[in-house]
């Protein structure tokens, strides 16, 4: 080997170790952070307007790159973020799912709220209760959260019922800060999970 490999050899597989261990596995599922051989599908999924219907508006391919990098750091200071969804035996990004430090101030922050986003091929398989369930389990288990908050608009009726199906209870609405005043997606539903009433 030459002397000069060594020290790249062990950064890469320092970084493979960590990249395992921010891994989480289901079973049709796996759950890991996304690189950027991920980008094109990623800026795909959010450049989607039905997959982003519920959301302001849909991404740019750099608005999408700015929120991956932005996922990529948040792993870095925190051990955790939002993971791309993956199946275990086929190619293919299935969606975004996992915890984050809320950024904002409101009445429940601070916080660490989970959220999932599924391509539209994606869809009503259940992959995201099935991913969402994985990132509690590591939120209340690993990470030792006391709490996980959910929210999401009036009008995605299947994210809130995800919510209620995952066992999270409501706690009323509130004005989302980072819309402005008199925007027709400010108002959010809020919900709410200790880690005693996980199941």
């Amino acid at each position: 080997m030459a002397p000069g490999r060594a020290p790249a050899d062990g950064a890469a597989m320092r970084a493979a170790a960590m990249l395992a261990a921010m891994t989480l596995q289901g079973p049709r599922l796996m759950l890991r952070p996304l690189g950027e051989a991920d980008a094109v599908e990623f800026a795909a999924m959010n450049g989607d307007a039905d997959v982003m219907r519920h959301f302001p508006k849909p991404l740019s391919f750099a608005e999408s790159e700015a929120f991956r990098l932005r996922i990529g750091r948040h792993f870095e200071e925190h051990g955790f973020g939002f993971w791309g969804v993956f199946q275990r035996d086929a190619p293919g990004l299935v969606g975004l799912v996992g915890l984050l430090n809320i950024p904002w101030s409101a009445r429940f922050t601070p916080a660490v709220e989970i959220g999932w986003r599924i391509a539209p091929a994606h869809q009503r398989q259940g992959f995201a209760e099935e991913a969402a369930r994985l990132a509690l389990a590591h939120g209340f288990g690993p990470l030792g959260l006391a709490e996980i908050v959910a929210f999401t608009i009036p009008a995605n009726a299947p994210s809130w019922r995800l919510m209620q199906k995952l066992g999270m209870t409501p706690d009323g609405r509130f004005a989302h800060p980072s819309l402005p005043e008199g925007h027709p997606m400010q108002e959010h539903l809020l919900y709410r999970l200790r880690r005693e009433a996980h199941a």
